[in-house]
């Protein structure tokens, strides 16, 4: 099915089950401890056999030489793969790193010999017996001693042109009435999430399947494919179940290239898991941004000048952080730069986690509006709703599909009380509790992608959905059920939705937000087939029929949709493909945070006290699943603007606080009463189901609404994330 026009009247406008707040399709199985995660496949394949990686010790250099003599001799061991056997291991598409150093080590934690033996205590054991000897030489590992060398980097396929100017910034800039030139820092943060990364494979002649934990299973098994050699045909990912990703599995880990790669070598299943503390080094995380913004406005608020010019580091050939992303797209400014540039770093490869781009940018962006807007002497709101604009900002022939950012900021400011802030920082005391009041306006690109689905009913009238799609937390299941009992007019319990199974129909899987509404368009196209092969084998008219209640109606003849596979099964299958709606309109979800903290007048602590979401992302799907995305969101960027922070030792080049002792992520007490609302709105130009991504827009503008409060409590700006006591507490006493 073709989506090139805005869509009219179709059933899904019906919201009969699309749009209700209904539990979770799964929540039994994840409640009950009965839903199984990559590493808990036990009993599919004979014989397997554990695997363990060893990390590299040093950060840049090479394998002078490597002994596994004593660890193949270790008990229960079955095989030790190095460089020394692998053969030739290539990249994958998205990522750049080397799955195995050979022998050159790119970055510290790299893996450098696979043990595989009958258990894991084996392997780990034998692991420990592998002599290494190192030539180590000198990386670069700070971003800061990098920016005079880091060079504007090529367009790429995410985050688009590097350098972008629109009239004339610098002359705007200069003779701005009212300017603004700061500079913000965003730290390495790691995705931290629940399951580690993991992976069973197992060969069956030249063909590979994979019980793992990815997000996206079309780049999984492109990517698996280009780096064993292999056709991605003769790759099968089967992953029903993720606990957790938030970018940070979207395509081949080490875990998963390992792990097929030495089932291969020992002619074994081989069960892989990334042990914690070699996560944060091994596999991705979002880089280290350094971001100078410049603002320009006249004396009435009206921006006329913004610039944003952005550095962060990768390994050779990896991507910058594309976070002049919300910049480009959030305010009015007829005098535009943006430009991003990235170095060398020999760090773990720095990519996608949660909102790439715009969670970090947006980090930086916002402080500065709120730092202009006290310049000008205007509410932060208020600076915001005058600076909005209807169509793009490079592109003013192009309007955006929707823009309810105004609605979000005007709802979010009355359901909060703003009015009741006080303008003056430092005014607002609870005891010895500094009080205050920030908000930042939140923005995410919707992107929409070709999607799958196959749809079968069988002479029970029940519906099963087949889909490549992935569930990593977010609901997927829930929706897919939703949308299919909508189109074929069955209660939700008539529904099987199957998915994270790469032999189904492809879809772009969970990421970048653009899951929900390309799986759901999908299923739609599905259900439109299946609609099209029952009215057929029922000889009705199509352009009457209705489907409702289980039945299948037509006029006054009306039958039950099971009667439609009393002969077998009714197999459909179709994909949603799009045209260039997306060059037409700016299509984008929009948002706005607010944030109330404490801060100890004495110790400096900092307490959020409660915060709201308003966001607008096109037809809400699912009320109940939408909130949970949207709140944990927020309380990812509690984490971002608090505590979340990557050590760099500058000296041997890793990162030194590698487990969630050491990496800091908000936990319960962190965490007060979230409230998170949605603006009603559909919009007709991104599918037949008029619906939108919102899960990183939950996250997007949510750090930079609590550094926003933080100073509205104390009269104390800090620039640089995390919100430490080490960097503002000298200054409390004369705030206290």
């Amino acid at each position: 099915m073709k989506f090139d026009t805005p869509a009219g009247q179709n059933p899904i406008d019906q919201m009969k089950v699309i749009g209700q707040p209904v539990d979770r399709y799964e929540a039994k199985l994840k409640t009950t401890g009965t839903a199984l995660y990559a590493y808990e496949y036990h009993d599919v394949a004979p014989n397997i056999a554990y695997g363990y990686i060893l990390g590299a010790a040093i950060a840049k250099g090479r394998i002078a030489s490597m002994d596994t003599t004593k660890a193949e001799a270790a008990p229960g061991v079955v095989g030790v793969i190095s460089y020394k056997n692998a053969g030739n291991l290539d990249v994958g598409k998205f990522y750049v790193q080397k799955m195995l150093a050979a022998p050159k080590v790119d970055h510290y934690h790299q893996a450098v010999a696979v043990v595989v033996a009958e258990t894991f205590e084996q392997a780990r054991s034998a692991s420990a017996l592998i002599e290494v000897q190192y030539e180590g030489v000198q990386g670069r590992f700070d971003l800061a001693e990098q920016l005079d060398s880091a060079p504007v980097p090529p367009p790429a396929e995410f985050g688009g042109p590097p350098e972008i100017e629109v009239g004339s910034f610098q002359s705007a800039f200069d003779t701005s009435e009212i300017k603004l030139d700061e500079t913000y820092t965003v730290p390495d943060q790691a995705h931290a999430m629940m399951e580690p990364h993991a992976t069973i494979a197992s060969w069956d002649g030249t063909n590979l399947t994979c019980w793992t934990s990815i997000q996206q299973m079309n780049w999984g098994t492109r990517d698996l494919g280009l780096i064993l050699g292999i056709p991605k045909e003769n790759v099968r990912l089967i992953s029903p179940f993720i606990g957790g990703g938030f970018g940070g599995k979207g395509t081949v880990q080490s875990d998963l290239a390992l792990a097929a790669l030495s089932s291969w070598a020992v002619k074994r299943p081989v069960k892989i898991a990334l042990q914690r503390p070699l996560m944060f080094n091994n596999t991705i995380h979002r880089p280290k941004t350094i971001q100078r913004i410049r603002l320009g406005a006249f004396r009435d608020g009206k921006l006329t000048a913004i610039g944003h010019e952005s550095w962060s580091g990768n390994l050779v050939g990896g991507r910058t952080e594309p976070t002049t992303l919300s910049t480009r797209s959030l305010y009015a400014a007829p005098n535009r730069l943006m430009r991003l540039r990235l170095a060398t770093l020999d760090l773990a490869e720095g990519n996608a986690m949660r909102a790439p781009g715009e969670a970090p940018g947006l980090m930086a962006l916002e402080i500065a509006m709120d730092e202009m807007a006290e310049k000008l002497g205007i509410d932060p709101v208020e600076f915001r709703i005058i600076n909005d604009t209807q169509v793009d900002p490079e592109k003013p022939d192009r309007k955006f599909s929707t823009r309810p950012f105004i609605e979000c900021l005007r709802t979010g400011s009355a359901r909060f009380g703003w009015n009741e802030r006080n303008t003056r920082p430092g005014e607002i005391r609870d005891g010895h509790w500094l009080v205050g009041m920030g908000m930042a306006s939140a923005i995410r690109g919707a992107p929409i992608a070709k999607a799958g689905a196959r749809a079968r009913l069988d002479r029970n009238g029940v519906v099963t959905i087949e889909t490549d799609m992935t569930d990593i937390g977010t609901g997927s299941y829930t929706i897919v059920q939703q949308t299919a009992a909508e189109m074929m007019g069955v209660p939700l319990e008539s529904v099987i939705p199957k998915l994270g199974d790469s032999n189904f129909p492809e879809t772009p899987g969970s990421g970048g937000q653009q899951g929900a509404p390309s799986v759901t368009a999908g299923v739609y196209a599905a259900c439109v087939k299946l609609r099209e092969a029952v009215i057929h084998q029922l000889g009705f008219n199509g352009d009457e029929v209705e489907f409702a209640n289980g039945r299948v109606r037509s006029g006054d003849l009306s039958v039950p949709l099971a009667s439609a596979a009393a002969n077998g099964e009714l197999v459909a299958e179709d994909k949603m493909e799009f045209g260039n709606l997306s060059k037409q309109f700016s299509q984008q979800t929009f948002g706005a945070h607010f944030a109330e903290v404490g801060v100890h007048a004495f110790t400096g602590e900092i307490r959020v006290r409660r915060m709201l979401a308003v966001c607008a992302a096109g037809r809400i799907l699912n009320p109940k699943t939408a909130r949970s995305q949207v709140i944990g969101g927020m309380t990812m960027g509690i984490g971002a603007a608090l505590l979340e922070d990557l050590a760099v030792d500058k000296k041997l080049g890793l990162f030194v606080n590698h487990d969630l002792a050491g990496y800091e992520v908000a936990v319960h007490a962190d965490v007060p009463h979230l409230d998170a609302v949605f603006i009603e709105e559909v919009d007709p130009t991104m599918s037949p189901v008029k619906a939108k991504g919102v899960g990183e827009l939950g996250l997007t503008g949510v750090a930079p609404a609590i550094a926003n409060a933080v100073y509205n409590a104390t009269g104390i700006r800090t620039r640089d994330y995390p919100i430490t006591l080490d960097k503002f507490l000298g200054q409390m006493p004369a705030v206290a």
